[in-house]
């Protein structure tokens, strides 16, 4: 049976969103009842005789609730579409600036080098990553809406003060964010928030316009509009105060949202990296350094999504966002702390050791990496051999199996990741980093496979275009390297590029497309790699790349027309007869349709098609979708062999449903 783990936790994940409305619905609830009460104090003189719920149904009470909730509504809207953007938008509103793909920069090369090795050991695609230049501290981010288009913030002091093994301790915590579907709810609670803190933002004005203009006009003012000010200044300290109750239920919310999922993805750091002094060592830094975000006016807003806690409050015990660092470091491998404590008191003296992390690691915390290969809520433990050293799958690499690989970093795609970029020769690489190296890439991989002439004919189909017409020197370089690589090095190689292809602006997006499209279709026909090539570009570079998909689809008797198209597409890949193709398109079917017997198998499915089928399903709950990739796994490992284009035809797949999937 499939291991639902990844799933599970994206289910979870957006189960959140229930609560995290439960729990916002409550804090304006009573936030409403705050500030009519205080409207009910204000107007008793005129309808002194009404008991307060009486006065709260009166016109009166009715205008002044309306108002409270519409002010709410309409702050959490206004930040809402103001992130609709994705993590771009959220990297841009706390200030931080965009590492290049090819920068010089030899700390932000380093942090490259270990995110680019993640995300192809995962199967994710290359995240943009940004770096907050003004903040020293330790901390770091991601944000997004999915997998694909996830970004990564790090401030400038995590790049100064963590070493190697510690950089990448932070980036697995972060990647098991974006594999555990966190950065969505993550993003939605920064819109939540806003309009709680609006109540508080209004009271803030109303104070200084009040008091403050009183104060200055105090000799030009007659006492009228002195007293009129006054009464407004007054009204907005109550507002304001009224408004720590928004700041007090936010926290709440953060603290509720994020502590539980903030230790599960610290043991995903462990299961990663298999290296527990890796993200414990910059635990221990942040506790002896901090990690607040002082340039920025959003720290609190963002407390939620950082490594470590990013603003300073009061009542810590109760409304952290993250557990205690110690408690952390503990909760990684029994006894790190003393082990860290010791270590630097041998390279500091001891005076300068801060004591928030003093005494001895007493807790004994195990079966870490069970808690993420297990559902979410699972109290269990396993010893800190096992988080050291995960268990790879014993069963056979069939079809039952695949799914287990979604959303997971395992010993063997990490060795593969790292060999596989040590190899990749300078020059080649080098150009990925670049727009017209990267655009040169996506021509390359339609053209490479075929006779010079060929390939020259085909790129002169192109129009002429000042950033995206084919260069034959450029693309020729990348064209011998795509030959010496091999076709299995495709996908990798494209990911590696999407940061500088995701720089060009819409118009360039829709024209690169158009030009792969028309690349694509010069010999009349469509082959398997130009499908996945084609999806993938559109599915990260199109209009709505960055917006959020719903859960639209909680059975698979809407998609049924869907899953034969895409299943009679595996079934013709994976067989060279007709009779193979629909025994094998039955049994692929016959898990999602009583009438799977007697369907037959689609004479072809057009590019439209299938982007319509893989869009649609891609709506189903996360719990239906491992049957799907299982279903096209069997197509594929029927004769117990994954080739090349079928490997990349489960890739598109398993990247159109959100489900990133690991080199094999």
């Amino acid at each position: 049976m499939a291991n639902p783990g990844f799933f599970e936790r994206q289910a979870h994940a957006r189960r959140n969103t229930g609560v995290l409305t439960a729990l916002f619905t409550t804090a304006v609830t009573l936030i409403t009842l705050a500030v009519c009460l205080l409207g009910y104090f204000i107007t008793r003189g005129e309808d002194s005789y009404l008991p307060f719920h009486h006065w709260l149904l009166s016109n009166h009470g009715l205008i002044t609730a309306g108002s409270v909730v519409g002010l709410i509504g309409i702050g959490s809207m206004i930040r809402w579409a103001d992130l609709a953007g994705g993590g771009s938008r959220v990297a841009k509103m706390v200030g931080a600036r965009l590492i290049e793909p090819d920068t010089r920069d030899s700390d932000e090369r380093q942090l490259r080098n270990i995110v680019e090795e993640m995300a192809i050991a995962s199967g994710v695609p290359v995240p943009d990553l940004y770096v907050m230049e003004q903040e020293p501290g330790i901390n770091a981010f991601v944000a997004g809406y999915s997998s694909g288009e996830a970004i990564m913030v790090v401030t400038h002091g995590a790049l100064l003060q963590l070493n190697r093994d510690e950089l990448q301790g932070v980036v697995a915590h972060e990647f098991s964010h974006i594999l555990n579907g966190d950065m969505r709810i993550n993003v939605r609670l920064i819109a939540l928030l806003a309009g709680i803190l609006m109540i508080g933002q209004i009271g803030q004005f109303l104070l200084r316009a009040g008091f403050y203009s009183s104060g200055s006009r105090r000799f030009r003012s007659s006492s009228r509009d002195s007293r009129g000010q006054a009464a407004m200044g007054l009204i907005g300290l109550a507002l304001l105060i009224i408004g720590y109750v928004g700041v007090f239920f936010g926290r709440l919310i953060q603290a509720a949202v994020s502590r539980q999922r903030e230790m599960l993805a610290d043991a995903s750091s462990v299961q990663f990296t298999r290296n527990p002094e890796g993200i414990g060592g910059a635990l221990f830094k942040i506790g002896m350094k901090g990690g607040y975000l002082d340039s920025t006016s959003h720290a609190s807003d963002m407390n939620h999504m950082c490594f470590g806690e990013s603003a300073r409050m009061k009542f810590t015990s109760m409304l952290a966002s993250h557990p205690p660092i110690e408690e952390r470091i503990n909760a990684i491998q029994p006894g790190l702390v003393a082990r860290l404590r010791s270590r630097l008191r041998d390279t500091e003296p001891s005076a300068n050791l801060r004591q928030d992390l003093a005494g001895e690691a007493s807790t004994r915390v195990s079966d870490l990496v069970s808690q993420v290969t297990s559902p979410i809520a699972s109290a269990s433990r396993l010893s800190p051999v096992a988080a050291r050293a995960p268990q790879e799958p014993t069963a056979d690499r069939g079809a039952p199996t695949l799914s287990r690989r979604v959303g997971t970093v395992s010993r063997q795609s990490e060795a593969f990741a790292i060999q596989w970029l040590s190899q990749l020769p300078a020059t080649f690489r080098t150009l990925l980093y670049t727009r017209t190296g990267a655009i040169q890439l996506c021509y390359a991989l339609l053209v490479y496979h075929l006779p010079k002439t060929s390939q020259t004919d085909n790129l002169a189909l192109l129009p002429d275009h000042p950033s995206l017409a084919p260069r034959q020197e450029l693309a020729q370089k990348l064209i011998e390297g795509l030959q010496s690589l091999g076709d299995g090095v495709r996908f990798p190689v494209l990911e590696l590029a999407m940061p500088a292809l995701r720089k060009l602006d819409p118009e360039e997006r829709r024209q690169l497309i158009a030009n792969v499209r028309k690349l694509a279709a010069a010999d009349q026909r469509i082959s398997l790699f130009e499908l996945s090539l084609i999806s993938f570009l559109e599915r990260h570079l199109g209009d709505d790349a960055e917006r959020a998909v719903p859960v639209q689809y909680r059975k698979y008797k809407p998609v049924v027309t869907d899953l034969e198209r895409l299943l009679g597409l595996f079934a013709r890949a994976g067989t060279e007869s007709r009779e193979q193709a629909e025994k094998l398109f039955h049994e692929a079917m016959a898990g999602f349709s009583v009438r799977a017997e007697k369907a037959e198998v689609p004479a072809s499915v057009s590019l439209k098609e299938l982007h319509q089928a893989l869009a649609r399903l891609n709506r189903l709950s996360p719990l239906l979708k491992p049957a799907v990739i299982d279903a096209c796994a069997h197509c594929v490992t029927h004769d117990g062999q994954v080739a090349v284009k079928e490997y990349e035809l489960m890739r598109l797949v398993a990247d159109q449903l959100d489900s990133p999937m690991p080199p094999l």
